[in-house]
């Protein structure tokens, strides 16, 4: 786990930042001890919305567009992936 004021430190950014970031979905915060932490697993996430906030100047709403569609074509790839199996399975046949 990672508290929310670390990374907000360390990446000189403000707390409520991440906090849009959670209010769109983008992220999950958990409570500890009244203190805000997220998954190091999503650490690779935040770090692609900081770029394209901060470097592209993409807004929230934009990036929650992005990752969406990204996630569509994740689920795209694996049904092609399967749909290729299949095909392989029956040619070899």
């Amino acid at each position: 786990m990672i508290s929310e004021i670390e990374f907000c430190t360390n990446h000189n950014i403000e707390v409520s930042f991440i906090r849009s970031i959670h209010e769109i979905g983008l992220i999950e915060l958990i409570v500890i001890d009244e203190t805000m932490y997220f998954h190091s697993g999503q650490l690779n996430n935040l770090e692609k919305i900081l770029r394209m906030y901060f470097d592209l100047n993409i807004n929230l709403e934009g990036i929650d567009t992005v990752f969406q569609l990204l996630q569509k074509m994740e689920s795209m790839q694996e049904e092609l992936t399967i749909l290729k199996n299949k095909i392989e399975f029956y040619e070899i046949r």
